[in-house]
């Protein structure tokens, strides 16, 4: 079929939003929303809000208003940041971790051994990626080591991997050959080395669909986490039903949990539970959360 629905100005928008039943007491407000924000961006947050069946084209559910809308697109924007706050603490102390043990136990130049790492192809393919990131940084420590060393060419790991992102990280991690040397970092954070690897995989994924503006509220991730077994006082407080596996909450729960490792004082996970209080509109089943959530210590600072 030919796709045949012409464009409409922001007017037009707002006229077929209410003839579809939103509700709209502030148009001028509406005009702004669409104009800065785009009908496409926040039709994913009103689809939710519409009537289920395809009879009524789309048409919203009885009393919806444009407010309703905006609240679930502030919502999601404000926990975005949330998590982009936690993703940026706990990427600096991984990342310490990672460097910190390779290098005590392997030197100052581990990631060119390659007999320390598994799947060569990958290993190959981490290390051409690392080297020309070195070769085109601009940082500082980079620089220095160039304009001062010659042997060996690249730098020591210790700064090697400060330029590194996250994704490329957890791909190092993910290849140390040694389960014990996984399982030297993963401890800190009272993690099994298997929970912390699918982690990071899981994190990076929701770290780009955060950084990029996706939406967090009520999306499906395609890259889920491991749900961890031990230990056994914080396992209660992920969702282990089928269909809130892959959705943000368990998320949320173990950055929760690793922030407190990281930095005991933390308010992140009261935030976290502040936020969610502020919105009427807001269902946190929506996004995996169970009933009894807020009954958990790690939303309330203790643990």
């Amino acid at each position: 079929m030919k796709y045949s629905k012409p464009p409409l100005s922001i007017d037009e928008q707002i006229n077929l939003l209410a003839q579809r039943g939103l509700h709209i007491p502030d148009r001028d407000k509406a005009y702004r929303y669409l104009t800065h924000i785009s009908y496409y961006r926040l039709r994913i947050y009103w689809l939710s809000l519409e009537k289920s069946t395809v009879e009524n084209n789309h048409g919203f559910k009885e009393g919806v208003a444009f407010d309703d809308v905006v609240e679930l697109y502030v919502l999601d924007r404000k926990l975005r940041l949330l998590i982009l706050e936690a993703v940026e603490r706990f990427e600096v102390s991984f990342r310490s971790l990672l460097i910190n043990h390779m290098a005590t136990e392997y030197g100052s130049h581990a990631y060119l051994n390659e007999n320390i790492f598994k799947k060569p192809s990958t290993y190959s393919k981490c290390v051409d990626c690392l080297k020309q990131a070195i070769s085109g940084s601009k940082e500082i420590f980079i620089e220095h080591y160039k304009n001062n060393y010659t042997d060996p060419e690249f730098p020591p790991i210790w700064s090697a991997f400060e330029i590194l992102h996250f994704g490329d990280l957890a791909k190092w991690y993910q290849i140390i050959r040694q389960r014990k040397d996984r399982q030297a970092i993963s401890k800190t954070y009272k993690l099994d080395e298997s929970i912390l690897n699918s982690f990071v995989h899981h994190l990076n994924h929701v770290r780009n669909i955060s950084a990029h503006h996706g939406r967090l509220w009520n999306r499906h991730l395609t890259i889920t986490m491991k749900i961890p077994d031990q230990p056994q006082e914080i396992r209660v407080w992920f969702n282990k039903e089928n269909n809130a596996k892959a959705r943000i909450y368990n998320t949320l729960t173990m950055l929760a949990c690793l922030l407190k490792i990281i930095s005991p004082s933390t308010t992140w996970p009261q935030r976290v539970k502040t936020l969610l209080g502020n919105f009427n509109r807001v269902n946190p089943s929506d996004m995996g959360f169970p009933n009894n959530w807020k009954s958990f210590p790690i939303w309330d600072g203790a643990s």
